[in-house]
């Protein structure tokens, strides 16, 4: 590749990879919708960064990763080097560069965002992609096994974050999950047009090969106990993630037809990926969710979130005729990505902003009808510093509705065996980690450790990812010095 020169920027415009085409898309299509840069496309995106003397983007970053340097180690075709930077800040690169909303971090801090900010997380997918299509991994040659053994409950973003830490430092990690696969919400939450599953088969290949130990399938408290853990192993890492469906109380949200957005996805990506769409339950609904047939039906999704945009997207696959997400706000305050929004739009779905929903709709038949929504203007802004809906007094209406989907989020719970160690947990149902003296991610046991959406509550891969690898940090320190 030529020199670069620093006014590059004006020259080459933002672009992202070529994605599936719209027809396939919406005749249900389940592909990464963003295909891969080839060599060429990655320099020529790398090459636009300024590389600036205070990178805002590496500082929006939660695992603040070192962006313009392996941007530069991209120009330079030293891919396996960038690869090996990319991980040294955050041990899920590939993952986090598919699916984290890069518009409202890196990208949406980048200096260039007012001539179209740098294409990061594509270039971030390419490193990974290629280096380990090319048989890079990490190099741990160096590293001295310290006879020490840490248990990670949960194999989701933070525990994979943690167990690939804790291999850095020599310390055995033996990650243990209920589920049959790996990844948590990666493998079943998040639809395989944002992230094939094959992306975290390959990671568990590279963090077997780091010597972390997978036992899944195995549930604390029904088939191990915590006791056990703590008696066979140095310490442990509590990463359970955020499964508490929020329901909001809606009348008639017990309809025949009316579907919370977790199980829904769960359950429709173990279908996709093949796997047994009755394999182990989600935690509060041990009854199991039977999937309707879409096809043709009209659906409304409850709520404006990146779940609420993987329901919506999912629907249009599984052949929905009509639609749509109602949102409480307007546009402007949705808390999905706003890339998100946009695909949505494109593949066909209809968003009706200020709708605040009041119940579910019953119909003759007893099955789900509608939801009944008022409009709502911006009032004063509530406790999180957000404005709140307000109400219009007269302004109701009914979205007939086949089926409805409930996304308003979902809050962690705090296992009822961590009671019996003495482990504090927030009336919201999460696990209290740090303060008071202790080390960061350290909970009031002193060999157990927790991070993620356990502790925090519901957000982002890559704030899990964060956790898990600094609480991993944490558990070094109390270990090995």
């Amino acid at each position: 590749m030529s020199k670069k020169h620093v006014f590059q920027f004006l020259d080459l415009p933002r672009t992202m990879p070529q994605r599936i085409p719209l027809e396939l898309r919406t005749s249900g299509d389940w592909g990464e919708l963003y295909g891969r840069f080839g060599k060429e496309e990655a320099q020529y995106q790398a090459g636009r960064c300024l590389d600036c003397g205070n990178p805002y983007c590496s500082w929006k970053c939660p695992v603040h990763n070192a962006i313009p340097q392996w941007l530069q180690l991209v120009q330079e075709n030293r891919i396996e080097e960038a690869a090996a930077l990319c991980h040294s800040t955050n041990p899920l690169p590939e993952v986090c560069g598919r699916v984290c909303p890069q518009d409202r971090l890196c990208e949406g801090s980048c200096t260039l965002e007012e001539f179209g900010a740098v294409t990061i997380g594509a270039v971030e997918k390419y490193i990974v992609d290629t280096a380990l299509a090319q048989g890079w991994r990490p190099d741990l040659s160096a590293v001295q096994p310290t006879g020490r053994r840490v248990a990670v409950i949960g194999a989701g973003p933070a525990g994979l974050g943690c167990a690939d830490r804790l291999a850095r430092a020599g310390i055995q990690a033996v990650v243990y999950d209920r589920y049959e696969q790996i990844g948590g919400l990666l493998q079943f939450g998040i639809p395989s047009f944002k992230l094939d599953k094959g992306v975290i088969a390959q990671r568990r290949e590279v963090l077997e090969g780091m010597g972390v130990e997978f036992r899944l399938g195995v549930e604390v408290g029904r088939d191990i106990t915590l006791a056990q853990l703590l008696d066979d192993y140095d310490a442990v890492f509590l990463g359970t993630g955020a499964y508490r469906y929020t329901d909001g109380g809606l009348p008639g949200q017990d309809l025949e037809g009316v579907l919370p957005a977790l199980p829904f996805l769960v359950q429709n990506g173990r279908i996709v990926s093949g796997n047994d769409p009755w394999g182990r339950p989600i935690a509060g609904w041990e009854d199991q969710l039977q999937l309707p047939d879409l096809q043709g039906k009209r659906v409304v999704v409850l709520g404006g979130g990146d779940t609420g945009m993987d329901c919506v997207r999912s629907a249009i696959r599984l052949g929905a005729a009509k639609v749509t997400c109602a949102y409480r706000r307007d546009e402007a305050n949705m808390p999905g990505s706003a890339r998100e929004v946009a695909n949505a739009r494109e593949e066909g779905v209809r968003f009706l902003f200020n709708r605040q929903p009041l119940a579910i709709v019953a119909g003759v038949d007893g099955k789900v009808a509608g939801v009944q929504v008022v409009e709502t203007k911006l009032g004063e802004p509530d406790e999180r510093g957000r404005q709140s809906a307000v109400p219009i007094e007269g302004s109701e209406s009914v979205l007939e509705a086949d089926v409805v989907i409930i996304a308003f989020g979902f809050s962690p719970t705090v296992p009822a065996w961590l009671a019996d160690v003495g482990v504090e947990g927030t009336p919201n149902g999460r696990i209290v980690a740090g303060g008071g003296g202790r080390l960061p991610f350290q909970t009031t046991h002193p060999k157990l450790f927790a991070g993620g959406d356990a502790v925090r509550g519901a957000d982002l891969v890559v704030t899990a990812v964060a956790e898990g690898r600094d609480a991993a940090g944490s558990i070094a320190t109390l270990l090995l010095t």
